[in-house]
């Protein structure tokens, strides 16, 4: 990687994502690094996003079926001709200078094996208050866990070719957690940091009960990975927070029991309620001095919800651990490998 400036192949993964996709592509054709070659990989969609991406001049490849990111990022991985490989969400669009910093950060550290970019506190589309929060929440814990991490954020993250062929494919059969699976699997052998040097702003859930399915499944489906490895993820999962999320849903839980107790009772909800608060202080200063109190009450309702959400998803986890040997192999290693194509064509 010294003496020339390597070819990067930046690989957007896409299901149904029109409405932000033009964004993301735009930006990507806007990036001051060179060379680059920019591949859409379709997951079958059933919106206009194949003819958004051939107006923009941009390639096109598409998986036999629907299969979901991780199987669309190996394809793209595999339809790649570059030194390095990006993967761009398709509701994520980068800053200018993204590529070339991070491009400058691997050439720099022989043993970072992936950079993971920051999103602004700004959602990419402003679509609901609830997407306000998510670009808010998702921003301060990400901002605040800058640096060495084992956690991938795949949604804008620069790598490699040979670590990638080195560590392997994502796990097609993680449809939730594969960014988990996989920043476990490379930092056995290489460094990963997340940086706000690498800009990106990413279009969020808009919709309440989409953000909470989600984090539900999540939480859930990373019980098996955090029993196999008896720690959470460095960076971003935290005691802290996952102590917060456990207070939450344990004031909800003491509700019933404080009904029965009477008066003095509520002291049980209420205790739980403030180590729900005190876990995530920082962040709501960091709310508070953005937005003013009014937004803050907002942001905080919605954070308990999301907590309770999460806490109900790795409950939910534990309880299915227990009672089924298939979920407690669900991180045992992929053997699908998508071939690298000779010559393959765009469809």
């Amino acid at each position: 990687m010294t003496g020339h400036s390597p070819l990067v192949s930046v690989i957007v993964p896409n299901y149904n994502y029109a409405a932000s996709l033009e964004l993301c592509l735009r930006a990507l054709q806007a990036q001051t690094y060179r060379p680059v070659e920019l591949l859409v990989v379709d997951d079958r969609s059933t919106d206009d996003s194949v003819a958004v991406a051939r107006r923009l001049g941009v390639r096109v490849v598409s998986t036999e079926r629907n299969m979901g990111v991780a199987a669309a990022r190996n394809l793209g991985a595999a339809h790649a001709n570059g030194e390095i490989l990006v993967f761009a969400d398709s509701d994520v669009a980068a800053y200018p200078d993204a590529v070339e910093v991070a491009v400058r950060m691997l050439a720099a550290e022989p043993r970072l094996g992936a950079v993971c970019s920051i999103h602004d506190p700004e959602p990419l589309i402003r679509d609901s208050l609830v997407e306000e929060y998510r670009a808010l929440q998702y921003y301060y814990w990400t901002a605040s866990s800058e640096g060495p991490i084992s956690f991938l954020f795949p949604a804008l993250v620069a790598m490699r070719r040979s670590v990638y062929d080195e560590i392997g494919p994502f796990n097609t059969r993680l449809r939730e957690t594969e960014e988990v699976d996989y920043g476990h699997r490379l930092t056995q052998r290489y460094d990963m940091v997340l940086t706000t040097a690498v800009r990106s702003r990413h279009d969020h859930d808009d919709k309440l009960f989409k953000l909470l399915r989600k984090l539900y499944r999540r939480g859930r489906a990373r019980v098996p990975l955090y029993v196999q490895r008896r720690r959470f993820a460095r960076g971003f999962e935290t005691s802290s927070r996952a102590g917060g999320s456990l207070a939450a849903l344990a004031a909800v839980a003491a509700i019933p029991v404080a009904a029965l107790l009477g008066p003095a009772g509520a002291v049980l909800p209420i205790l739980a309620l403030a180590v729900s608060i005190v876990a995530d202080l920082g962040m709501y200063r960091f709310v508070l001095g953005r937005r003013g109190p009014l937004f803050l009450l907002y942001f905080g309702l919605v954070h308990f919800i999301v907590n309770v959400a999460i806490a109900a998803g790795v409950a939910a986890g534990v309880v299915r651990w227990l009672s089924s040997s298939t979920f407690r192999r669900l991180y045992e290693p992929d053997l699908h490998i998508v071939p690298r194509p000779r010559g393959g064509a765009a469809t």
